[in-house]
């Protein structure tokens, strides 16, 4: 049972401190210290896929090894506690940014060359902040509702 637990807090811990050192560490740094906000949004693209992989392959791990957990200490998987269904919404979130916010990103980055470049009324410039905006928001709820999860998994009762 306690390397059930233990997986269930590590992928936790992998996901959400990815999220939080991404957030407050990688985007500022790559911003602050590279030449160009072209290459600092192609840095922060790459590691956003990478802690969106890390996210979908934690949060699996997670429902996994809670439903097992569930079911060896009360004989009920309990899939609709709320710790699984946050994962699940988390799960989907972060699925949403990868699959589609971040590609159409990308196009639109691909498309107009260097993003700075182009006038703040332009259409592909008005579309790439908003999705720009959705991703800031999913990840930020993406990392609320983890502390949420980690709050319920911590419960002597989880």
């Amino acid at each position: 049972m306690s390397f059930l637990r233990y997986l269930m807090l590590l992928s936790l811990i992998a996901w959400l401190g990815g999220l939080i050192f991404f957030s407050f560490v990688v985007a500022p740094t790559a911003f602050a210290v590279l030449p160009t906000r072209h290459l600092a949004g192609s840095v922060v693209s790459r590691s956003l896929n990478s802690l969106h992989w890390v996210g979908i392959v934690s949060g699996l791990v997670f429902l996994v090894t809670s439903l097992l957990y569930s079911r060896y200490t009360t004989g009920s998987a309990h899939p609709f506690a709320a710790r699984h269904l946050l994962v699940v919404i988390m799960l989907v979130l972060t699925c949403v940014s990868q699959f589609g916010i971040s590609p159409r990103m990308a196009s639109l980055r691909a498309s107009v060359g260097e993003i700075d470049n182009v006038p703040l009324n332009d259409p592909a410039r008005v579309q790439f902040n908003a999705l720009h905006h959705w991703s800031t928001r999913l990840e930020g709820g993406v990392l609320l509702l983890g502390l949420v999860v980690v709050y319920l998994t911590a419960q002597p009762h989880a």
